[in-house]
């Protein structure tokens, strides 16, 4: 007991630190989560298809817009500590699955804002990339792409200003 006592003494300004990395880790995580809960919810009324060859019915005088959302998003030092360990186990690295979650779906909500902005109501060809950016895995970079299109089948917002070239 004595032994426990000594080293939770000595090193009581680290686990302090470590302690208070994970509680402003975890908040910071569910906040980002709430946040995008509430976006998507929002920018609902934009369809995504990630069919390739999908034909929606394009209203008359638009052409189709190429939109881009990117997101870079950081793990914190104790996920990643965790992580390891876990690795070590052969556990499933959840700490990896909800980093690459957040990232795809804020990529995915910048894409529809800037779809939003345009005027455009439908997202087709959606395509998905996700990378490492450092050599620990703690930094992916998200991209979500794919063409914008007003569409008739969904027309919950004006026309885009944009017209096709005549």
């Amino acid at each position: 007991m004595e032994i426990l006592l000594n080293f939770l003494l000595n090193n009581s300004i680290i686990i302090g630190l470590f302690i208070l990395g994970w509680v402003f880790g975890r908040y910071n995580e569910h906040d980002h989560l709430k946040k995008l809960a509430v976006a998507e919810k929002e920018l609902g009324h934009i369809i995504v298809s990630s069919e390739r060859f999908y034909q929606p019915k394009i209203a008359e005088g638009t052409q189709g817009v190429l939109v881009i959302g990117s997101v870079v998003i950081a793990q914190d030092y104790f996920k990643m500590i965790v992580a390891r360990i876990l690795n070590i186990f052969g556990k499933n690295l959840t700490t990896y699955e909800t980093l690459l979650d957040r990232a795809r779906r804020e990529a995915v909500v910048r894409m529809k804002l800037e779809a939003q902005f345009l005027g455009y109501n439908q997202v087709f060809g959606l395509r998905l990339e996700v990378t490492n950016i450092n050599i620990t895995g703690g930094m992916v970079e998200a991209i979500a792409y794919g063409t914008a299109v007003y569409t008739v089948d969904n027309p919950k917002i004006p026309p885009p200003l944009h017209t096709a070239m005549a």
